[in-house]
């Protein structure tokens, strides 16, 4: 009975995620982090960033991968399934009822009042990942890294210079760092 109890819950709090965080993948972060972490601790802060980490890279949605991983890593095989379709379920809900009645949605003032205010929402939250993030990149002391963060910044920011382009330079930094530390140690 413990197992179906805990897998209900599972279950309903991807259903909630799903449900009630918009504005992409990276605000599903906090709330499970928030579930997760903060009141269960069925994982700790750092393996949920890296979670996160992988989630990103992966192909799909970003919301849809972390929640998979974190029901992988509390429930196994099952939590993947349960974690899956929990996450997909309501998007799908919401979207068919939003484009069945789309115009109607489009032109009212009250309806796009409320996404202004949740634009604000995410704005927030996405910070709070940043800042997460970043704080995990200066615990690793790596100057590289350090130094590819602001650079990654300005480079978009400020020159409007495409974000392949940037990954595609920092992981050729990466990768060049690390051939020279192998090197380095091998001699």
């Amino acid at each position: 009975m413990t197992k179906l109890k805990f897998y209900l819950w599972l279950a309903s709090i991807n259903l909630f995620i799903s449900t009630f965080t918009f504005g992409g993948g990276y605000v599903v972060v906090p709330m499970i982090r928030k579930y997760y972490v903060e009141k269960k601790g069925l994982f700790s802060n750092d393996e949920l960033i890296e979670m996160a980490a992988v989630a990103q890279s992966s192909p799909g949605a970003i919301a849809i991968n972390l929640s998979v991983l974190a029901g992988k890593r509390v429930a196994g095989t099952l939590g993947i399934f349960i974690s899956a379709i929990c996450s997909i379920i309501p998007p799908l809900v919401i979207l068919g009822f939003i484009s069945n009645w789309y115009a109607a949605f489009a032109a009212n003032t009250t309806v796009m009042a409320v996404l202004k205010g949740m634009q604000a929402c995410v704005t927030a939250l996405i910070i709070d990942i940043v800042v997460d993030m970043y704080q995990l990149i200066q615990q690793e002391n790596s100057k590289l890294l350090s130094f590819l963060v602001p650079v990654s910044f300005v480079a978009n920011a400020f020159f409007n210079l495409n974000v392949i382009y940037i990954l595609l330079f920092s992981v050729g930094a990466c990768l060049i760092h690390t051939y020279s530390q192998q090197t380095r140690e091998a001699s």
